[in-house]
C-alpha cells in the first residue's frame, strides 16, 4: 500500500531541492550499508537496500521525479507489471556507476583501476640518522651508505634477455587490467582489477635477462651526502628527490626520506626553539653578587648574578637558544635556572666561619631560650645573653 511507505527523500536522507550529485552520494552511501553481501541473512538490511533502491530509481529519473513530487506513491502504483522489487519498474534506472563502486569495495577491486602502462612514480625510502644535540641546532653534513636499485644496463630495464623483447599479456591484452563479472539484485556488473599474470605492466617476459632476473634492476652499494639544516628538531625529516625506487613505465624516481634522531644532551634540554638548562651556585654567589660561567651552545658566557638572588631565580640569555629551520638568522634564547647549592663538606675553619655569619645575621643556630648544650656537653651562650653582657660591661 501506498500509505505503508517511507517518503523517498526521508529513505535517502537528503532534502526536496537535492541534485543529482546529492542524491547519488546519498544513495550510494545506504545502498553499501545495506547491501545483502554485507549483510548475509540479515532481512532487514535487505529491506532497507530495496527501499532505498526504488527511491533512488524515481528520485534519479527526471520524469519519475517530477511526477513523485507532484502525486506521491500513488503516481507509480499498478503500473509496473512486477518489473522490480515491490511491483516497482528498475527498467529505467542506471546502476550501473553506483555499483560498480560499491562491488570495488566489497571485493577488493576498482572500478577504474590504475591507469594503464602510464609512468608511475617509485616508492620513497625512508632511512634515518643520529645526530648529537649541537649538531641539529646548527645543522651538519651526513653521508648515508645504501643500497639502491637502478636499472638493468644489460637488459635496459626491460627485464627480457638481450635480443628478445617482452610480450603482451594475453590475460588482460596489454591493458594490465581484466574485468570481472558479478551478478548482482540489478543484473551484471562489472568489476575492474589490476590482472594478476602480469602486475599490471600489461607485459610478460618469457626470457629473463639472466643479470638482474627480470625485474629490470640491479642493486647497487651508493653513498649518499645528506645536508641536515641547522634548527631541525627530532623526528623531522630531509627529504632528497629522487633517491628513491625507480619509477614504472618511464616515471620518475621516489625520494629518500631521511628522519633525524637527535641524541640527548647531558646538560641542555629543548622546547622549539628554546634551550634549557641549569646552573648551581654557592651561597656566597647569590647572597652577595658574582662573575658566573653558563656553559651554551655558542661556548661559555659570563653572567653577573645580582646581590640576593633566590635559588631557582630564571634568566635569559637572548638569541642563545636554536636558530629557525626557515631562517638560521632567527634564534630563539636560552633560559638558565640558578641553583644555590649547599655545601656537604666544611672545614673547621669555614664552620666556625658560618656560625659566626649566623650569629651577625640573626643568630638561626641558636634557640630562643638565649642557651643550647652542645654535643660534647658544654653550653655555648646565646646571641642575646652576649648582647646583655656587652651592656653591663
Amino acid at each position: 500500500m501506498a500509505e505503508s511507505k517511507r517518503d523517498y527523500y526521508e529513505v535517502l536522507g537528503v532534502s526536496k531541492d537535492a541534485d543529482d550529485a546529492t542524491l547519488k552520494k546519498a544513495y550510494r552511501q545506504v545502498a553499501k550499508k545495506y547491501h545483502p553481501d554485507m549483510n548475509p541473512g540479515d532481512a532487514e538490511a535487505e529491506k532497507k537496500f530495496k527501499e532505498a533502491s526504488e527511491a533512488y530509481a524515481v528520485l534519479s529519473d527526471p520524469d519519475k521525479r517530477r511526477q513523485y513530487d507532484q502525486f506521491g506513491h500513488a503516481a507509480f502504483e499498478g503500473g509496473a507489471g512486477g518489473g522490480g522489487f515491490g511491483g516497482f519498474d528498475f527498467s529505467g534506472a542506471d546502476f550501473s556507476d553506483i555499483f560498480g563502486d560499491i562491488f570495488g569495495d566489497l571485493f577488493g577491486g576498482s572500478r577504474r583501476g590504475r591507469a594503464s602502462q602510464g609512468p608511475m612514480k617509485g616508492m620513497n625510502i625512508r632511512k634515518s640518522v643520529r645526530i648529537t644535540f649541537e649538531e641539529a641546532v646548527f645543522g651538519c653534513e651526513k653521508e648515508l651508505d645504501m643500497v639502491l636499485k637502478d636499472p638493468c644496463p644489460k637488459c635496459n630495464g626491460t627485464g627480457a634477455k638481450p635480443g628478445t623483447s617482452p610480450e603482451t599479456c594475453p590475460k588482460c591484452g596489454g591493458k594490465g587490467q581484466v574485468v570481472y563479472t558479478q551478478q548482482s539484485f540489478f543484473g551484471m556488473v562489472q568489476n575492474v582489477q589490476t590482472c594478476p599474470d602480469c602486475g599490471g605492466t600489461g607485459k610478460i617476459i618469457r626470457d629473463k635477462c639472466p643479470d638482474c632476473g627480470g625485474t629490470g634492476y640491479t642493486s647497487n652499494r651508493k653513498k649518499i651526502a645528506v645536508t641536515i639544516p641547522a634548527g631541525i628538531d627530532n623526528g623531522q625529516s630531509v627529504r632528497i628527490r629522487e633517491k628513491g625506487e625507480p619509477g614504472v613505465n618511464g616515471g620518475p624516481r621516489g625520494d629518500l626520506l631521511v628522519e633525524v634522531v637527535v641524541s640527548r644532551h647531558p646538560i641542555f634540554q629543548r622546547q622549539d626553539m628554546h634551550i634549557f638548562s641549569t646552573v648551581p651556585i654557592s651561597f656566597a654567589q647569590a647572597a652577595l653578587g658574582a662573575d658566573i660561567r653558563v656553559k651554551t651552545v655558542d661556548g661559555e658566557v659570563i653572567y653577573t648574578v645580582k646581590p640576593g638572588t633566590k635559588t631557582d631565580t630564571k634568566v635569559r640569555l637572548k638569541g642563545k637558544g636554536v636558530p629557525s629551520v626557515r631562517n638560521s638568522q632567527v634564534r630563539g634564547d636560552h633560559y638558565v635556572t640558578l641553583v644555590i647549592q649547599t655545601p656537604e663538606h666544611l672545614s673547621s675553619e669555614a664552620k666556625e666561619a658560618l656560625r659566626r655569619f649566623d650569629e651577625l645575621s640573626g643568630n638561626t643556630l641558636q634557640s630562643a631560650s638565649g642557651e643550647k648544650e652542645t654535643k660534647t656537653g658544654k653550653k655555648r651562650k646565646g646571641f642575646m645573653d652576649k648582647m646583655k653582657e656587652a651592656f653591663d660591661d
